[in-house]
């Protein structure tokens, strides 16, 4: 991709990306009918560093994250297909396509890769990627400086809007309204939009149920966190990025530590091989160990408790902790017991007794029964499943 220098059109500050007309072919989910093609724009050369009325420059694609560096695994394989989708047919996929998981698990990363791919196949394609805070940011500035057609024809007139984190939209009145109507314009002009969030449009609070469903019209997908065979093959990628060639045991060691967050992993992997290459001294595991001490330290001190898991549950639910081992059995508090039985067996190593003996002394049957009921009502009801899906995010972080 051909980054250049561009200045921003009422910033005054330089940003990395490309600009230019797109075809914006798509369907209009508002009318059945496939919007007629826009104008054709003109192509003429432009000088770096020159404002350009054409579209916005906005935010930076980092040109790391493309498909070719994405890692696939079970933990975010849908979400990796759905954006390979978007990418080579723009609006005519998925669209919304909204991804959505913990922080550090590569919904960024996708992001930017349909950036990529799509700049790639369509060097003239209006692309505009930005977080959810610049959006809110330059908003503000627009009303502050009178402004506003000029935001609106920097983000309604492009043919590819990559938003980020946009839970932060949660309780921001003025600025969902404005949002509502960028999205409404370019989904009837047949422009692609891809939202990411660190939890499903539904469980984000203080959303305005018209954006909620808005969000959820194309295709939302998860991505969890990996599992070791995934961790083990996102650290072979990045050391060959690194040009750094460690020893599979000191890799697997990483692997099997850092659980969570892909960040933090590569991270872990950045620290060794650095060490590795200043000191030029080979490599072993107590010298990894010492090396990651501090990181592997705030991991056991974030093991997940059975207690951590009842209070949770018990704030989603607004019911006393108490409730958790108590005998009281009406829906508003047998449920959420229940679920929160369901996330200790998933996300403990706990046996069936140790979680009943907490639960206020219930056998393991007891356990057993709560972790089916659960499951069978993920299956019937939607509701059910995003809270279950939610707390599990909370918990796992």
């Amino acid at each position: 991709v051909n980054v250049r220098l561009r200045k921003l059109e009422g910033t005054g500050r330089p940003a990395t990306g490309a600009v230019a007309g797109g075809n914006g072919n798509g369907h209009n989910r508002a009318t059945g009918e496939t919007p007629a093609a826009p104008r054709t724009r003109s192509t003429t050369t432009r000088r770096p560093g020159r404002s350009d009325d054409r579209g916005p420059a906005a935010g930076s694609l980092n040109p790391r994250n493309t498909f070719e560096t994405f890692v696939v695994g079970s933990n975010n394989q849908m979400a990796h297909a759905a954006a390979m989708a978007v990418a080579q047919a723009p609006a005519q996929a998925y669209n919304p396509l909204f991804l959505y998981g913990d922080t550090g698990l590569g919904k960024t990363h996708l992001m930017h890769a349909i950036g990529h791919a799509i700049l790639r196949a369509n060097p003239d394609a209006r692309v505009a990627y930005l977080s959810t805070e610049k959006f809110t940011n330059e908003f503000i500035q627009a009303l502050q400086e009178n402004a506003l057609t000029r935001f609106r024809q920097r983000y309604r007139h492009v043919d590819i809007l990559l938003i980020d984190d946009v839970q932060f939209l949660a309780g921001k009145e003025r600025i969902q309204e404005e949002f509502f109507h960028t999205f409404n314009d370019l989904f009837e002009s047949g422009k692609q939009i891809v939202l990411t969030s660190d939890r499903r449009a539904s469980e984000i609070q203080k959303l305005e149920s018209r954006l909620v469903s808005r969000f959820e019209w194309g295709l939302p997908a998860d991505i969890q966190a990996p599992d070791l065979e995934t961790r083990f093959a996102i650290l072979r990628t990045k050391a060959q990025q690194l040009n750094c060639s460690l020893p599979e045991p000191i890799l697997s060691f990483i692997a099997q530590h850092i659980t969570k967050n892909i960040r933090r992993l590569e991270g872990a992997l950045l620290k060794v091989s650095s060490y590795s290459a200043l000191t030029n001294k080979p490599i072993d595991l107590p010298t990894v160990e010492r090396l990651l001490h501090d990181v592997l330290m705030e991991q056991a001190q974030n093991v997940l408790t059975i207690e951590t898991i009842q209070k949770r549950v018990a704030d989603h639910y607004q019911i006393r902790h108490s409730d958790m081992t108590s005998k009281r059995r009406p829906n508003n508090i047998a449920i959420p017991r229940q679920i929160a039985m369901y996330l200790a067996r998933t996300l403990t190593k706990h046996s069936l007794q140790e979680i009943g003996d907490a639960f206020g002394g219930r056998d393991h049957g007891t356990v057993i029964h709560a972790c089916k009921a659960v499951d069978n009502m993920m299956e019937q009801d939607s509701s059910t499943r995003g809270s279950v899906e939610f707390l599990k995010a909370q918990l796992s972080k």
